[in-house]
């Protein structure tokens, strides 16, 4: 894919991963969760100034390479309260999900089983409690458990890049 000046090398990269409605690409199985360069939230057909202000919270702070899922975000936002002061996330993740389909972005698009989504999905200290109706036994997954999924999207991206960088798109606006 074509890439412009403004795209950061891939060692200076951070990564948004957001869970979203499940489709199915005509040549792929179900795709429930995609990672995109931070840098397509400056895409211009990303709803601003509400992209540029979740890349400025999303980046700021971050070690290079750090994935960082939207519910992080929300955990940081004080559970959410202060999402209006920064941008409306839902419309925002809905334009990266465009630019993805619609080919104007790399993305790692992912089919996270279901618990492995659930812990996405969840803040950084939350548990996800399971009832196995086979054993009749309660599991619980944790901040340890998101860490390993975590680190598998890791080694997903890792795989993926082995070429080139995630390619943000063309046109991004300054951070």
């Amino acid at each position: 894919m074509p890439h412009n000046g403004s795209q950061l090398p891939a060692r200076h990269q951070v990564y948004l991963l957001f869970a979203h409605e499940a489709y199915y690409p005509a040549d792929s199985t179900e795709i429930n969760t995609s990672l995109v360069a931070a840098a397509s939230l400056l895409h211009p057909h990303v709803r601003q100034p509400d992209g540029a202000r979740i890349h400025d919270r999303l980046t700021r702070g971050r070690r290079p390479g750090e994935i960082v899922p939207l519910s992080t975000l929300t955990h940081e936002l004080d559970g959410g309260a202060h999402w209006p002061e920064v941008g409306d996330w839902e419309a925002v993740t809905q334009d990266l999900l465009q630019l993805i389909q619609g080919r104007r972005c790399d993305a790692l698009s992912l089919c996270l089983p279901d618990i492995a989504r659930a812990l996405v999905c969840s803040g950084p200290h939350s548990e996800v409690r399971v009832h196995d109706p086979a054993d009749g036994q309660h599991h619980v997954y944790g901040p340890v458990d998101r860490i390993r999924v975590l680190i598998g999207v890791g080694w997903h991206l890792a795989w993926a890049e082995a070429g080139s960088p995630l390619w943000p798109g063309d046109g991004l606006l300054k951070a």
